[in-house]
This record gives structure tokens, sequence and C-alpha cells, in this order.
């Protein structure tokens, strides 16, 4: 038999959870003294405290734990609950991360707002090109959302040309469009400039003309696309400070790719209007 001090000293628990077990019945003292209230606990008492902290620990309320435990819960069992619960956690890091990037992101934009230049931006004609693309949905156009789906997409698309032994004609081209029904989700394009005689003979690629553009705004970024936002929102701002209004989703060209993100150049094209017109 253990005193309560020892107990919590074999259990690596403090004395004060020892007593809040008993106070909830979660655990008893094999034993109390009648005269002195003093607890005492026996070794085989361990197994049932390790299974109270680890299911504890793996997020489970102290009235989960009393009736799971009543359930007489297995090694295994707990094996295959840690288990699920190191799954939801490391999914939980991983949400969790990529808020903390976007806020991030959001922040650079508030802290930038009016500094990135915008003497860069040029009115110009985009000539009609002819692509072999993929497509995909995604739900909205929030980095997290269409990052996702760009890229398997182009993944998919550089194995199927290559098998295809067709060549690219140009950079990249990302464009997009309103998917059906009105919810706010995003058709997807993930496109490669062909030569105009091109059939890819890829099966599942699409071969497409994009039409021309007689008037778009564009503006340069440079770095990943994950830290777009600051540049099309100065995009933005130039388009409404100059008497123009965005028509539709803008293209993103990829002048320069690198496997290290922050070297890549994009070039934004916004199909723009002039006000009223």
């Amino acid at each position: 038999m253990f005193s309560i001090g020892e107990f919590a000293r074999h259990g690596r628990v403090s004395v004060r959870m020892l007593r809040h077990y008993d106070a909830i019945g979660l655990l008893r003292p094999a034993c109390v003294d009648p005269a002195s209230g003093y607890r005492f606990y026996q070794a085989s008492q361990l197994a049932q405290l390790n299974r109270v902290i680890a299911l504890k620990d793996l997020g489970f309320s102290l009235q989960q734990v009393q009736a799971i435990l009543a359930e007489q819960v297995s090694a295994a069992e707990l094996r295959g609950m840690l288990k699920l619960r190191r799954a939801e956690i490391h999914a939980q890091i991983e949400a969790d991360t990529a808020r903390l990037a976007r806020v991030e992101a959001r922040l650079l934009t508030i802290e930038e707002e009016g500094r990135v230049p915008t003497d860069g931006v040029v009115i110009k004609r985009v000539a009609p090109v002819r692509v072999a693309e993929l497509t995909g949905t995604a739900a909205s156009f929030e980095p997290e959302a269409i990052t996702p789906v760009i890229q398997p997409l182009y993944s998919d698309l550089w194995c199927r040309l290559a098998g295809a032994g067709a060549a690219a004609a140009g950079p990249a081209v990302v464009y997009y469009e309103d998917a059906p029904g009105g919810d706010g989700a995003v058709v997807v394009h993930a496109a490669v400039p062909v030569v105009a005689q091109a059939s890819t003979g890829a099966e599942g690629l699409s071969v497409v003309d994009l039409a021309e553009v007689d008037s778009a705004a564009v503006l340069i970024h440079h770095g990943s696309m994950d830290d777009v936002l600051s540049t099309g929102q100065a995009l933005a701002r130039w388009i409404d400070a100059n008497g123009y209004q965005s028509v539709g989703y803008p293209r993103e060209i990829t002048l320069e790719w690198s496997p290290d993100p922050d070297q890549w150049v994009t070039e934004l094209q916004q199909p723009v209007s002039a006000t009223g017109g």
C-alpha cells in the first residue's frame, strides 16, 4: 500500500489531482484510515490512473473519462483513440498554421496600403491565345480554396502534355469564371499556350481559344502567389482611381517560375473598361 503522496510520485501526478479524482469518484483510494482519514492506494491502481491521464490528455472531459473507464477500455482501444486524436491534432495544427498565414497576409496588406508601387500599371491589349487546359472548382476565391485546386491541376497538366509530346508555346495562364449555381464557387482554369494548330492528343485535356481582351490593367507581382493580396489590391485601387472598372476575373501569367516561390514573377491582367463605358 502507498500513501497518497507516494502514489502521486509513482504516478507522476499531484496529490491535489488524486484528491479531486477521489471526490468525483473517478479514482477511489484502496482504503481510507477511519481514524486519520489518510488515503492509501495499491500499485495495481496505477493502471487505472494511467488510463485516466491518457484519456484526459486526449481531450476527453472527466465525465467522459469516467464513462469510458466504466466500459473497461483496453490498451488496444486506447491506442486507437490516440491515433485518432493525433490525426485530429495534426489537422488542427495545419488549420491553425494556415489561419495564421492568412492573418499575416492580411496584416502585410494593411501595412503596405498605399506603399505598393503602382507606377508599373499599364493598360494594354491582350492578344487571343490557344491553350490546353484542365479545370477544377474551388469553393471560393480565397487563397486557401484556390491553391489546393491549382497545384494538382498543373501537376496533372504538365504530365499529360509530356505524355502527348506537346510543348508549351508560352507561359502558363490561370484564369477564372463563376461556377454555375451562384453560390460563390469558382471554376479554376489551369492552362498552357499551345501552337495554333495543336491537337495535344492528351486524354482529358481541353484545347480552347481565349478571346482577345481589348483593355486590361496589368501589374507585375514578384514572389509567391500566396502573397499576391497586396499587389492585387494595389491594382484594384489604381483601376478605381484612374477611371476604370473591372470586368470579370483577372488572368495570372507566370513570367518566371522557380522551385522557390519567392522567385516567381507573375503578371496580373485585369480586364477593364472605362467607367460608364
